[in-house]
């Protein structure tokens, strides 16, 4: 078997580690690195270690940032009787992306999965419910929370869940609609895609 030097197999673990990455991967990566001039593996190894400095969670949604509050919790012209409730800070841009949502968010940083080990407790919930109060929201009544967690068996567990906390508080819960994508074939939709595509119809 073909072993290589010891930093470039350190190197290659350090890769596999990451999500995603497979020891293929974890070598091409090692190699592109190889690869790289000094000046560029010093310039990403500053962005590594300036993003681990400086990026930090909003004190109010948990969204990474590099101010605290966040840009978001910050602005005066956001809707802040709105929350739309995200899984992670990548599913924030998603939504911030499709131009039509101008609320607050609030970022779980993860969803209940038995199997991974994560429970409500290692949801970031808990800064969840005094958001909702007037005087934590700068006067405004949260009036909807719009659970936006992803279509899968994770995320309604975990939408599920935050909805039993949240209905007793009186405070409009929503869910995402889920079904047909736009552009798809309805050839190649799944049975639980068409079922909630049917669930989710309206009137035209």
């Amino acid at each position: 078997m073909l072993e290589y030097a010891e930093p470039v197999t350190k190197l290659i673990d350090e890769f596999k580690r990451l999500p995603g990455v497979g020891q293929k991967s974890a070598q091409r990566l090692a190699f592109h690195v190889l690869k790289m001039s000094e000046a560029d593996v010093e310039r990403f190894v500053a962005a590594l270690e300036e993003v681990k400095r400086k990026i930090v969670f909003c004190s109010i949604c948990n969204n990474l940032t590099d101010v605290d509050p966040c840009r978001f919790c910050a602005s005066t012209s956001r809707d802040r009787s709105m929350i739309c409730v995200v899984e992670e800070p990548h599913n924030l841009v998603s939504v911030e992306k499709t131009r039509s949502y101008n609320g607050l968010y609030h970022v779980l940083h993860g969803s209940l999965s038995p199997l991974r080990g994560m429970s409500p407790e290692d949801l970031k919930l808990a800064n969840l419910l005094p958001r909702l109060r007037p005087e934590n929201n700068e006067g405004v009544e949260v009036r909807e929370v719009i659970l936006a967690t992803n279509p899968n068996t994770e995320g309604e567990a975990t939408a599920s869940y935050i909805s039993r906390l949240l209905k007793p508080l009186g405070v409009r819960v929503t869910r995402i609609a889920m079904g047909m994508p736009v552009g798809s074939d309805l050839e190649y939709v799944d049975e639980v895609t068409m079922d909630k595509a049917l669930a989710n119809r309206h009137e035209i």
